[in-house]
């Protein structure tokens, strides 16, 4: 519980450091490439001094490397759509609507799996889809203070995020079966990593000549989130319960929003409050849901998707 905990707090850090350092002038594009990057250095340290390690990488067949490679084209895709969203909308609203990937992960189960959707599942998809509606509704009849002009863009940029995440988390799904979680996750950041330098060498995006601040920021979400955060939550997956992970879902968009109020002067208009609270209330019924047809699948699909 403690590993879990620390981690969502350390993750719900990820939208404020994001938003400084585009404060700085750091563009979406080389934040994702920074923050997938220096992680994927970090790991190929600890894999280049385990020779265990190297001899597990080596040895894996070339079909399961294709698919964690998609696994990493899709964190990235995840990344840079979710971090742009940033620019655009309030940390709040970016927050939330990215972690709705257990409704649609849910939906993915149904459509394409067969998987039967229970009652409360259902209840939470409607709450989550009509909170999302009031979220946009809100943000579309008021101007959000201190936040990019275009909130209407940032939040289908944060459901871009979500529905790409799904991709990576369905994958990691099967994937994580005969990986390691060091492998996975070293081949899957490298290869997002690779990916985003790519968009951005295309996109002439300049990722140097930042301030201190800024490489502060890339680096601590490197290392914090990114690692430490999302590591712990692997961890936690396998060590509570589903309805714990599922409550642990709403820590991250509650902390992220808090932090926004208190930083940045981001509050909430009335109609969004409403929203937000539907939106929250939906991934919980989701997630939950899930954990009664498949203690697996909900622990595969409740990680965190925003940070």
């Amino acid at each position: 519980m403690l590993v879990l905990g620390a981690s969502v707090a350390i993750v719900s850090t990820s939208a404020i450091m994001i938003r400084l350092a585009l404060g700085e002038g750091v563009a979406s594009l080389s934040i994702a490439v920074w923050r997938l990057g220096i992680a994927a250095i970090i790991l190929s340290l600890v894999v280049a001094a385990k020779p265990a390690m190297r001899h597990e990488i080596s040895a894996l067949p070339l079909k399961a490397v294709a698919l964690a490679v998609a696994s990493g084209v899709f964190l990235a895709a995840h990344f840079a759509s979710w971090i742009s969203s940033l620019s655009f909308t309030s940390v709040a609203s970016s927050t939330a609507l990215v972690t709705t990937n257990p409704i649609w992960i849910a939906l993915i189960s149904w459509l394409f799996l067969r998987e039967r959707l229970h009652r409360s599942l259902l209840i939470g998809i409607a709450s989550a889809m009509f909170g999302s509606a009031l979220i946009f509704l809100s943000d579309a009849r008021a101007s959000i203070v201190g936040v990019g002009s275009n909130p209407m863009l940032g939040n289908a940029l944060a459901i871009v995020g979500s529905l790409t995440v799904c991709g990576y988390l369905l994958l990691g799904r099967k994937l994580r079966q005969t990986f390691s979680l060091l492998a996975y996750i070293w081949l899957v950041y490298s290869s997002a990593a690779l990916t985003l330098l790519l968009c951005a060498w295309v996109a002439d995006v300049p990722l140097v000549g930042f301030s201190w601040l800024a490489w502060a920021c890339l680096a601590g979400l490197a290392i914090g989130p990114q690692l430490i955060g999302h590591t712990g939550i692997n961890w936690s997956l396998k060590h509570a319960p589903a309805t714990v992970i599922a409550v642990a879902i709403l820590g991250e968009p509650i902390a992220s929003a808090l932090m926004a109020w208190w930083l940045f002067d981001e509050r909430f208009q009335p109609l969004q409050m409403v929203g937000f609270s539907l939106l929250l209330l939906g991934i919980f019924l989701s997630a939950r849901s899930a954990g009664k047809s498949g203690e697996g699948n909900s622990r595969e699909s409740a990680e965190i998707g925003a940070g």
